[in-house]
């Protein structure tokens, strides 16, 4: 595998002005201005050339959009991580896992980024807060697991991040690790051998990934999963379902079919959540489910992500299924299949 260790060099070329945005597209980009002081952009251009058309699947994920500054959502933090947060830096929701988020940057900003009100405006971890973070960990023994998040972990050097998973390994009721990140696809380049030996040297390490169009799986992104997948390193799919973008069972089995074809195992796919400035790209959960009703079934269960609503307030997240139960009556349960059919299951 090449070595890229300029891939900073790659991600400083990222578009980041309303005159870089300008030159690419045929659109009035003044009145982004506002947006982009509030909730910063960044794309890399490579991410960038996956755009066919204005307002297409990719435009709509990456490109400011004014409806940002508006809509009825009011709240930054509907998932109240901030009252679930014993030390900055630190989400502690469930009893055997946290969320270590060390870091505020990513190599693309998400429109529909569920931490916009902090992404590319606040510094990542200090070295000072990681330090409070690990010594909770190690005080709390009913931690298992340790989640890596952000922002995007991928965007700390390598000497940085092995630091961290070096610390994390070295408590011993620290069982798994995890990494979210969604640079497969929009920096390709990150996924250097280094990294790859770094991140095969801290297993049992998952690398969750994120995947919200098939287009998104190009030729570099392909490649980019097979070096981690022949490392020997688990991955797993995130999704955000997105109108627009992926809110159409078509599309969703398409993207699903693509990430098993390149070793990846769909794992949640998200409703996206109540936060400001993201009115205009939520779906309905009947839209939702409707296209759960369509994968399952249709794809190999291999295929076919858990469709998770997280509840507002930090009750967690839940799973919403398609029902297959019609009703259950003298000890017979009567159940519909993914074709519509129904049939009956005797209790006793």
């Amino acid at each position: 595998m090449e070595e890229t260790a300029d891939w900073r060099l790659t991600l400083s070329d990222s578009i980041t002005t309303l005159k870089q945005l300008g030159d690419h597209l045929s659109i009035d980009v003044a009145e982004l201005a506002p947006v982009i002081e509030r909730y910063p952009m960044r794309i890399p251009r490579a991410f960038f050339g996956l755009i066919r058309k204005e307002n297409d699947p990719i435009w709509r994920q990456v490109v400011p959009n004014a409806a940002e500054l508006g809509g009825t959502l009011k709240d930054g933090d509907p998932l109240n991580e901030s009252g679930q947060s014993p030390l900055p830096g630190l989400i502690h929701r469930y009893p055997d896992r946290v969320i270590l988020a060390v870091s505020n940057h990513c190599a693309a900003y998400c429109r529909f980024c569920m931490r916009k009100r902090h992404a590319g405006r606040e510094p990542s971890l200090s070295m000072e807060s990681f330090d409070r973070c690990m010594a909770y960990i190690r005080n709390c023994s009913d931690i298992s697991e340790v989640i890596l998040s952000g922002g995007d972990p991928l965007m700390l050097a390598d000497n940085k991040l092995g630091q961290i998973l070096k610390a994390l390994k070295k408590i011993t009721h620290v069982k798994i690790l995890r990494t979210h990140t969604r640079m497969p696809g929009t920096l390709p380049a990150r996924i250097t051998a280094n990294l790859v030996e770094l991140l095969k040297n801290h297993q049992p390490l998952f690398v969750m990934v994120h995947f919200n169009h098939p287009r998104e799986l190009s030729a570099s992104a392909v490649k980019a999963l097979a070096h981690l997948a022949d490392a020997g390193i688990p991955l797993g799919s995130q999704t955000v379902l997105l109108k627009g973008v992926n809110d159409s069972p078509d599309v969703m089995s398409a993207l699903m079919r693509k990430l098993v074809q390149n070793r990846v195992k769909p794992y949640y796919l998200h409703h996206p959540d109540l936060i400001r400035g993201t009115d205009h790209l939520r779906c309905s959960i009947s839209g939702g489910m409707n296209i759960m009703d369509k994968l399952r079934g249709h794809l190999s269960g291999l295929c076919v992500p858990q469709y998770m609503l997280d509840l507002p307030g930090g009750g967690g997240k839940v799973p919403l299924l398609p029902g297959y139960i019609v009703r259950q009556k003298n000890d017979i349960l009567t159940v519909k299949n993914y074709c519509g059919d129904t049939y009956h299951y005797p209790l006793s």
